[in-house]
Formats: structure tokens, C-alpha cells, sequence
């Protein structure tokens, strides 16, 4: 059964870098043809897709995050972290991480989210001073 279960520090203070952490059971983030990676939800709006990283550890980025966003990955712990930069009021979010099967996508190049096949349960961030 694979579980993913995301860390973080539920508030942050505007123009702080915001830092999450997704612990992967019963699966490997190194396994072929799976992408792992980072969706959130803001109130009142869908979901959307800020970037994931593929078996070989090759990072992609939706165009609304890829000047802020960074994705990394710690294959001894089996875990990978989202640090999202100058966060704003606007970035107050469930953020969830997921695994998607290749050849299908978690998002493209136009920022679309498409879907994951498992999730976390999701962490409430809150930016505000």
C-alpha cells in the first residue's frame, strides 16, 4: 500500500521561503516510469500543479511557480521536498503530494494539471504576518 505524507510548518510569514517535505511508504521515488511532485488547492479554486520529477530525477515546473519553485529529492530517505520562494497571502494552500504513472502527466508546460494516482491527505499552509 503506498502512502505519502506531507510535512510542513503550517505558517509562514509573506516574503519567507516555504519548505515541505513528502515521505513516500510502500513504494520507491527512484522507480521506473513514475513522476512524483507537488499539486495544491487554494480556496474558492482548483487544483493546480507546481511540478514534479521523473525516475531519472529530471524536474518540471508549471510556468506559474517555475521562477519560485524547487523541487529535490533524498533517495536515501526515500522522501523529496518542495521550497517555494517569497510566498505571499495568495499561496495559503492545501498542498498535497502525489505519484503519477508514466506515460501520463501530472501537469504540462502550460501550467494544466492533469491528475496523480496516489496522494497524501494534504497539509494546510497559511501565509500570513
Amino acid at each position: 500500500q503506498v502512502q505519502l505524507q506531507e510535512s510542513g510548518p503550517g505558517l509562514v510569514k509573506p516574503s519567507q521561503t516555504l519548505s515541505l517535505t513528502c515521505t513516500v511508504l510502500g513504494d520507491s521515488i527512484t522507480r521506473n516510469f513514475y513522476r512524483w511532485g507537488w499539486v495544491r488547492q487554494s480556496p474558492g479554486k482548483g487544483l493546480e500543479w507546481i511540478g514534479d520529477f521523473d525516475d531519472h530525477g529530471t524536474t518540471y515546473y508549471s510556468p506559474f511557480f517555475k521562477s519560485r519553485a524547487s523541487i529535490s529529492r533524498d533517495t536515501s530517505k526515500n522522501h523529496f521536498t518542495l521550497r517555494l520562494e517569497s510566498v505571499a497571502p495568495e499561496d495559503t494552500a492545501v498542498y498535497y503530494c502525489g505519484r503519477i504513472r508514466s506515460p501520463a502527466l501530472m501537469g504540462d508546460y502550460f501550467g494544466h494539471y492533469y491528475g496523480v494516482d496516489y496522494w497524501g491527505k494534504g497539509t494546510l499552509i497559511t501565509v500570513s504576518a
